[in-house]
This record gives C-alpha cells, sequence and structure tokens, in this order.
C-alpha cells in the first residue's frame, strides 16, 4: 500500500481543544479553540512555505527542468491550499461568526476581505510567473517567480498577523460548537491522498506538541493511520 492508496477525506483538520489553547490571553474552550488552532497552524505553514519557496527560486539554475518542475508544482499546491481556506472563510467562518457578533467583528471581516482578495490576485500572479518560468527557462523568468513569490509571502505575512491580532479572538469568544463541527463537515479540498498527507506533514513540521497532539487527534481514523505508517 502506497500513500496514494488512502481514501481522501478532504476534511478540514479539526485539532482538539487543550488547557494551554489560548489566543490573546482569552480562553478558547471547545470548538472554538479548535477553529483556532486550525487557523494558526494553516498561516504558520503557509507563512513558511512561501517564504522559502522564495529563497529556493532565487539561487535554483534557471534552465533546470525538473528543479523548476518541483519548485512551481510546490507553488501550485501552496496556492491551491490557500485558496481553499480563503475560500472557507470568506464562505463559512465569517459568516458565522457575524451572526454571532456582528458589531464587534464587522470591521475586521471587511478588512480582511479587502486584504485577501488583494492575495487571491498574488497568487494568478505567481501562477502567471511559474508558466513562463517553466517555458522559458530564462534568467529573468527565473527571477520573476522568485519576485513573485517574495512579494505574495510579504502580504500573507502581514495578513495574517492581522487576522490572529483582531479577528482570532473574537472566534475564540464567540464561536459556537455547531457552527464549527458544520464548517469541518462541509469543507472540502481537492487535494489527492499523496498531497494531503504531504500537507499534514508541512502542517506539523513546525507545530508545537500541543498542536500537534490537537492536529492528529482531529484527523479520521484513517487518515491517522495513514501518517503513522507512512508519513
Amino acid at each position: 500500500m502506497t500513500a496514494t492508496a488512502v481514501r481522501p477525506t478532504g476534511l478540514i483538520p479539526a485539532p482538539r481543544p487543550a488547557a494551554d489553547d489560548t489566543v490573546a490571553h482569552t480562553p478558547a474552550p471547545g470548538a472554538a479553540g479548535r477553529a483556532v488552532a486550525y487557523q494558526r497552524v494553516l498561516h504558520q505553514l503557509v507563512r513558511r512555505e512561501l517564504r522559502l519557496l522564495a529563497d529556493l527560486a532565487a539561487w535554483a539554475p534557471a534552465d533546470e527542468a525538473e528543479r523548476t518542475a518541483d519548485l512551481t508544482r510546490h507553488a501550485d499546491l501552496i496556492s491551491r491550499v490557500l485558496l481553499h481556506h480563503h475560500r472557507v472563510e470568506r464562505e463559512a467562518v465569517w459568516p458565522a461568526l457575524l451572526a454571532a457578533a456582528p458589531a464587534e467583528a464587522r470591521a475586521a471581516v471587511d478588512d480582511w476581505t479587502t486584504s485577501c482578495a488583494r492575495i487571491d490576485h498574488m497568487l494568478r500572479d505567481v501562477a502567471t510567473a511559474a508558466r513562463q518560468w517553466q517555458v522559458a527557462g530564462t534568467v529573468p523568468a527565473r527571477n520573476a517567480f522568485a519576485a513573485s513569490c517574495r512579494s505574495l509571502a510579504d502580504e500573507v505575512d502581514a495578513q495574517t498577523a492581522d487576522e490572529e491580532r483582531t479577528l482570532l479572538p473574537l472566534l475564540a469568544g464567540h464561536l459556537s460548537t455547531e457552527d464549527w463541527t458544520a464548517i469541518a463537515a462541509r469543507s472540502h479540498c481537492r487535494l489527492s491522498a499523496a498531497e494531503q498527507l504531504f500537507v499534514l506533514g508541512l502542517a506539523l513540521e513546525d507545530s508545537c506538541a500541543d498542536d500537534r497532539a490537537r492536529l492528529i487527534g482531529g484527523l479520521p481514523w484513517s487518515v491517522r493511520r495513514a501518517w503513522r505508517v507512512y508519513g
């Protein structure tokens, strides 16, 4: 059995709450704690991988097709993960938060919408730069890809820092157990089984012990088994 034989679940990992789970010194009980943990781990993953892509591309040989393919393929994967994350927030997480705390959350959600629309546009720029590098194999094309990744990384750093400062404390205080359970159950990301295990590894890479335990504990048993055997 290989990793590709694992049946994809497409579900958002739902980390379990823990006694030490806090955001901005506000207790994050129950499902709200799981939602905040998911946001925090996903942000950390994307920030690290975009910055790493920019650094690796900057020194990669411009005309080495196999390495170019590896880097651009990884950029595509991270882009898909981030676009899915934004879609879940836009269509499910923030509407649930606004229903629970409209006065407190409205301005922060409006700012998030503007920032993430800009990031989604920049993701398309990265995809365009990736295709041009794959076709041209030149130093200018490689540099354009690296620069696009670096600009995107800077923007994501700023946006996620603002989100964690303004919106995550509101999630911790207002999101209900029923809302997060429903969001996690219906939020499917179209990744292959192998991609799911790979992204899980990326999420676990820099997580603290508590976040790792919550993340693994929130996965379906079949994915937990696949990770322990093949991950």
